[in-house]
């Protein structure tokens, strides 16, 4: 992939950490130049690490959620670089874990905020950049709670199917313009926020191993492989698809 993406510019909500984090490594391998989101201290991290591995990198601080911090996040890389041709969409949080008829609605809104209208406000601002250079490609995190459904998360279900029913809706509108929008629904994936869905349900990861087909839990490296396949030039053939990667969970 690396003669297809090198020098191109990608731009990661949720940069810091986690899969966010991995999938910036990866396009860094590839040569292409990332700006990352932040949890600020994770992403200055980042932004090193790419930096002495002879990449090159910046951060941004922004809450992706508020409309005017987007807008100057793809304007900022777009003065960084000059140009904007990946998106990763990727910022996303956990919310809490209660009944649909308990869940607090403070909570509720901040979760469809980061989790759905953020993906969208992100693509409000980045689609007329890609646009205008021709093309590119946009990726959002969705999740495998994208296409099923778990008790107590109202809020992250209706997010992340909310985020799949968004990817495809821009992927027709643009299909003929030369950007591809798709989206992976990743499982299981050994990040903090799982992590933290396991304190709070008081879910052992034995538990989370043995619903696996594959009997692991997964890798943020694994969700970035499919991440980085989309946006070459590989998948020149592939829009509007949900990528599932979770170990077959979602096959039984």
């Amino acid at each position: 992939m690396a003669a297809t993406m090198q020098g191109k510019v990608a731009l990661i909500t949720g940069g810091g950490s986690g899969i966010g984090r991995a999938t910036a490594f990866r396009l860094a391998r590839e040569g292409v130049r990332v700006i990352a989101d932040y949890v600020p201290e994770g992403a200055e991290r980042v932004v090193k690490a790419i930096e002495e591995s002879g990449g090159d990198a910046s951060c941004v601080g922004a809450d992706v959620a508020v409309t005017k911090q987007v807008e100057m996040m793809v304007n900022k890389t777009v003065v960084t670089y000059g140009r904007l041709d990946y998106a990763f969409n990727n910022a996303g949080i956990e919310g809490t874990m209660a009944d649909t008829a308990s869940y607090p609605e403070d909570t509720f809104d901040r979760v469809i905020a980061i989790n759905l209208k953020a993906v969208w406000l992100c693509m409000k601002y980045e689609i007329p950049q890609i646009l205008k250079q021709g093309g590119g490609s946009i990726v959002n995190t969705a999740s495998t709670l994208g296409l099923v459904a778990i008790e107590g998360a109202s809020a992250y279900n209706a997010a992340k199917h909310g985020v799949v029913g968004l990817t495809k809706t821009a992927a027709l509108e643009y299909a003929q313009k030369n950007l591809r929008v798709n989206c992976v629904c990743p499982g299981f994936i050994r990040t903090a926020m799982v992590e933290r869905v396991m304190d709070k349900t008081m879910i052992g990861e034995d538990q989370m191993i043995a619903i696996e087909p594959i009997g692991r839990i997964g890798k943020p490296e694994e969700i970035a492989e499919g991440v980085c396949w989309l946006f070459s030039d590989a998948a020149s053939f592939v829009t509007g698809h949900s990528m599932t990667i979770d170990g077959g969970w979602t096959a039984r």
